[in-house]
C-alpha cells in the first residue's frame, strides 16, 4: 500500500529560507558570518541557527577544525561577541551510490521536503556491515527517489532510526533544508515520539519515568546497557492494560538513544516481549497458569512487541504541525485481542 498526500504550497512550491540560512549543499568554500548584534548563545547553537544545521552537525564541524572565529579555531562553548568574524567550511556531501530496490513500503505522507513512512519489522533502516541490500534506504530510493544527502552516502534521507525488529512511524528528509530542520528539532526534543509495547510482568505504578544513562555494553559491543558513564536517557511509561503475565504500555521518549526502550525496560526487570537480544525466552521464567499464558502469548506475538505508534513534529519549512498515528500490525494486533479475551 502506498498512500501519498500532497498538501498545498505557495505558488513557487517552497517557502523562502530565512535570511540568515545557508544551503549546506554548496561547495566547501567557507561560509562567512559577521556577528552584528549581541547574543548569549554558545557558538554551536549560534551557528546551528545561522546555518540551518543541527547542533550535532555544527559540533562535528567545530571538532574537525572547520569553524574559525577571527582566524582562530573555534570552541563550541565560546559565546560570540559583536564584531566577530566566523568562517564555517561545509563539506560537500558525497553522492550516494546505492541502488533502488522495489521493496514494499507504505508512505503515510509526502511533500517536496519530507515524507512519513511505516517501517515494517525486520527491515534494517540503512546499509551497515552485513546489510548491504534490502534496507529501508534502498526502498526509499525506489519509492521516493530524491533524498537529503546530509546523513551521508549510506544514510540518505535518514533523520532518525528504528531498530530492525521495531515497526512503525519514521520521518525522512527529501531535501537538505528539511533534514537540517528536523535534526535540530530532534536535538531540541521538539519531535514527539510514542510507542506501544508489551512487557513481561507488571509495573508497580501506573506511571513511571526511567532516568538512567545508556552506553555501550562493556563486554558485548552489539548491546547497550545502563551505565554511569553513559549518555543521559529518559523514558516515560504509562500502563494501559494489565494481563495475566504482561502489561500493555504507552511509552514516550524524551531522549533517543540506541535501544533505549529495550534497555530501560530490561533494567527495571520488565523487558519487552519477544526481545531476542535483551530477554530471549523470558516467558519460560513464569510458572503455573501464568507460565502457560506467557508461552502462548509469546508464540502468538512471534516478534519484538515494540511499535512506533505516534509521531508529531512541526514541519521545518511550512511551520505546520503534523501528527500521525499507526495501528498495531499483525501479528501484534491479534496477540492483543487474544490477551484481552483471556481476562
Amino acid at each position: 500500500m502506498n498512500t501519498t498526500k500532497r498538501p498545498s504550497t505557495d505558488d513557487d512550491g517552497e517557502h523562502p529560507p530565512p535570511a540568515t540560512s545557508v544551503d549546506p549543499t554548496q561547495s566547501s568554500h567557507p561560509q562567512r558570518i559577521e556577528v552584528t548584534s549581541p547574543t548569549s548563545e554558545r557558538l554551536d547553537r549560534y551557528l546551528a541557527h545561522r546555518l540551518d544545521l543541527s547542533r550535532t552537525q555544527v559540533a562535528a564541524l567545530i571538532r574537525d577544525g572547520l569553524v574559525l572565529v577571527n582566524g582562530e579555531r573555534g570552541r563550541k562553548s565560546y559565546v560570540p561577541v559583536v564584531g566577530d568574524e566566523i568562517a564555517a567550511t561545509l563539506p560537500s556531501p558525497t553522492p550516494s551510490t546505492l541502488l533502488p530496490e522495489a521493496l514494499p513500503l507504505e508512505v503515510r505522507y509526502e511533500d517536496e521536503h519530507l515524507a512519513v513512512i511505516e517501517k515494517p519489522a525486520g527491515m534494517v533502516v540503512h546499509p551497515a556491515p552485513g546489510h548491504d541490500s534490502g534496507t529501508l534506504v534502498h526502498a526509499l530510493l525506489h519509492h521516493i527517489g530524491q533524498l537529503s544527502q546530509l546523513g551521508g552516502a549510506n544514510r540518505p534521507g535518514i533523520v532518525h532510526r528504528l531498530d530492525k525488529d521495531t515497526s512503525g512511524l519514521l520521518v525522512i528528509a527529501k531535501a537538505d533544508r528539511a533534514h537540517a530542520g528536523l535534526s535540530r528539532a530532534l536535538s531540541q526534543r521538539e519531535v514527539r515520539r510514542g510507542y506501544l509495547a508489551v512487557t513481561w510482568g507488571h509495573l508497580d505504578e501506573e506511571r513511571l519515568t526511567i532516568d538512567r544513562p545508556i552506553g555501550r555494553h562493556p563486554r558485548d559491543r552489539k548491546r547497550m546497557a545502563v551505565r554511569d558513564d553513559g549518555r543521559p536517557a529518559v523514558t516515560h511509561l504509562t500502563a494501559l492494560e494489565q494481563w495475566p503475565a504482561a502489561d500493555l504500555l504507552a511509552i514516550r521518549l524524551q531522549t533517543g538513544r540506541t535501544h533505549q526502550v529495550r534497555v530501560h525496560l530490561e533494567s527495571i526487570g520488565h523487558p519487552v516481549v519477544g526481545d531476542p537480544i535483551y530477554s530471549p525466552r523470558w516467558e519460560r521464567g513464569f510458572v503455573g497458569a501464568g507460565g502457560h499464558w506467557a508461552e502462548e502469548f509469546a508464540r502468538r506475538t512471534g516478534r519484538l512487541f515494540l511499535h512506533a505508534a505516534h509521531l508529531s513534529f512541526i514541519h521545518p519549512l511550512t511551520g505546520d504541525r503534523l501528527s500521525f498515528t499507526s495501528r498495531l500490525p499483525e501479528p501484534l494486533a491479534s496477540a492483543v485481542e487474544w490477551a484481552r479475551s483471556t481476562l
